[in-house]
């Protein structure tokens, strides 16, 4: 990472960070002090002259007070791609910045793999194996699957470029249309058409219950529905009574409400697969986003 020029004399920028790890990526970026604090403990002294948070293992709806402490506050800085709890918690000023391209890749190997234990029936081998029954059947194959990948950013370009040596038949979808990306409402109109529609989105006004039973019955016999994007997304009422007639299957890294309850339906709905929205965690998940703090810090302290 290129040096940044600083004042003669100017102090160092103090970032407060939630870990020791954390500390050490940022303490190389010249012109920045990084200082641990501990979720929910007393503020370090420094707090008083810390520029940035990092946010983490701190719920937004416990925030405020924390944020009220932090004096010359300029910069939120998340581990997460999504923002939307963090909107309207984060004071005015304040920038409020995510982790971006930082789970794509992990994201993208995730639904690849889902999407092959699927056509492949890897589950009911594994069920013959703890039988101890050598027995073949046959399978589906994801070439010339067709599949419609709703989100063109990170995650989604990411789906897209696993799958095409597959021999899937990608196409995106994107808040806007543009060369190869359909925009929302022609990606609604495209679903009858594919085996698969994987959710990549963000979660804003216009994508919350975007999957509701209009949409899922839209979709053909045996399609699969992927949500790596926000639960919310899908209604999951509509959900369940598509699931109970066995039409469609569901892979799910994330949920709504979230985290699942232990007795709630979807986690044995009929053809619905659940993760704990861990598609992202790797054994490299920590390096990878400290990574993208100390990106957005340095673009912080450019600006």
């Amino acid at each position: 990472m290129p040096d940044l020029p600083e004042a003669p004399g100017a102090p160092p920028v103090v970032v407060l960070v939630p870990e020791d790890p954390g500390a050490s990526v940022l303490t190389r970026l010249p012109g920045v002090r990084a200082v641990v604090y501990r979720p929910g403990a007393p503020l370090p002294p420094e707090a008083a002259r810390a520029e940035v948070l990092v946010a983490h293992g701190i719920e937004p709806e416990d925030a405020p007070p924390l944020l009220a402490a932090l004096p010359r506050l300029r910069m939120v800085q998340l581990f997460s791609s999504g923002v939307e709890r963090w909107v309207g918690v984060v004071p005015q000023g304040v920038r409020l910045s995510n982790a971006d391209h930082v789970h794509g890749v992990a994201v993208a190997e995730w639904v690849v793999a889902q999407l092959l234990a699927h056509v492949r029936d890897l589950a009911a081998y594994r069920t013959k194996q703890q039988e101890c029954r050598w027995e073949a059947h046959r399978t589906g194959t994801l070439v010339g699957a067709r599949v419609l990948v709703f989100g063109s950013g990170d995650i989604g370009e990411g789906v897209r470029a696993r799958l095409v040596p597959f021999g899937c038949e990608v196409t995106m979808v994107g808040r806007t249309a543009r060369a190869g990306v359909l925009d929302q409402a022609a990606g609604v109109a495209a679903v009858p058409a594919h085996d698969v529609v994987v959710l990549a989105l963000p979660l804003v006004e216009s994508t919350t219950g975007m999957v509701g039973a209009g949409f899922l019955a839209s979709m053909r016999d045996g399609a699969v529905l992927v949500n790596v994007g926000r639960g919310p997304l899908v209604d999951t009422d509509a959900l369940l009574a598509e699931s109970r007639t066995g039409r469609l299957h569901a892979i799910l890294d994330v949920t709504d409400p979230e985290p699942l309850p232990a007795d709630h339906p979807l986690w044995t709905a009929p053809g619905v697969v659940v993760t704990p929205h861990a598609a992202a965690i790797t054994a490299d998940i920590r390096e990878r986003i400290w990574a993208a703090v100390a990106r957005k810090v340095a673009a912080h302290l450019t600006v």
